[in-house]
Formats: structure tokens, sequence, C-alpha cells
């Protein structure tokens, strides 16, 4: 068995078989980090274990990978590293915050890359929830975001010999509409 979260592939080219393993992949990664911004948001996590969720969560994304914010307050949208995004998810100043991933789904296929690599997006929608206990605070949203998917192929070796495989990076996360 190789790496959890890659697809096992010796071509270089993805056919319509390993392309949908891809897929399948990308969407099971994406659904991950949907219950992982749902920990690090709840209140009810520990912080401990809100530490250890945002680690596993940060692995999921290729490096300097930016993630938007917005507002019904505002049209500006700020974009955060990852890790900066997932701590100051976890320092809002509400007292129970409920987030939701829904809708999921690609909007483009995976293109090629002139490296060999390809490129492709998911959509997401996502409902905020945000109170305070005495209910002075009480926000909602919901907003869509697409988020880049990268598929790169990436060697390992597994008892001495050399295996190829793809891997499936997670990139920036872009805020494409916020409604109540």
């Amino acid at each position: 068995m190789l790496l959890t979260g890659s697809v096992a592939m010796a071509q270089n080219d993805v056919d319509p078989g390993r392309k949908q393993a891809i897929d399948s992949l990308a969407l099971e990664k994406v659904k991950d980090l949907s219950k992982y911004i749902s920990l690090i948001g709840s209140k009810d996590t520990p912080f401990s274990e809100a530490q250890r969720v945002m680690d596993r969560a940060e692995e999921l994304f290729a490096p300097g990978s930016e993630m938007g914010v917005s507002s019904l307050s505002s049209e500006e949208i700020t974009y955060y590293k990852v890790r900066e995004y997932f701590e100051h998810l976890m320092a809002l100043n509400y007292d129970k915050v409920k987030i939701q991933w829904y809708d999921i789904h690609y909007v483009s296929d995976l293109e090629r890359q002139p490296d060999g690599s390809y490129v492709g997006v998911i959509t997401i929608y996502q409902r905020f929830e945000g109170t305070t206990a005495d209910n002075t605070l009480n926000y909602k949203d919901t907003t869509k975001k697409d988020i880049t998917i990268y598929v790169k192929k990436k060697e390992t070796q597994i008892a001495g010999r050399v295996i190829e495989f793809w891997d499936v990076m997670l990139g920036d996360i872009r805020v494409t509409e916020t409604s109540a």
C-alpha cells in the first residue's frame, strides 16, 4: 500500500480511470479539510486537539497557499497563509462557531501544465454561524469558494524500489461570493 492520500500510477499521462481516482482523492481531501476547519473553529475542541488538527490540515496544502476570508459588512476579502487562517479561526470572538461545507464539486477538469503537472478547481459553499453566549453577537453568512487543486507526479522508495505516484495538494482558496 502506498502513502495515504496518493494515487499510484506508472504513466506520464492521466488515463480516464486514473483521473477518476485522482478526482476522488481531491474531493476526499477537500472533505477532510471541511472536517478539520469545523473542528478548529469549534469552541468545544480542546486547544491541544485543535493544534493537532491544524497540523494535519496544513499537510493537505501546497507550500505558500492562502485562504480567503470575507464578511457581509465589507466588500474586502482578506487572504491569510493557511496556518495564519487556522489561528485566526480559533481566535474568533464567539462562544459558539458552526462551519459547514456543502455542494462540493469540480468546476473545471484537470488541465495539463507545461511541467507535466495538472491543475483543477473545486468549488464549495461554506455556511458560517457565530454566536456569543448572551446572543449579543450573532453572525451568519454563506460563502462560495474556489479551491485550486494541484496534481503532481512524485516518487517514493518502498522496499528499495522506486515507485511513482500522483499526489494531490490543495492550493489557494479564493472567495468568489458572500451572501446572507
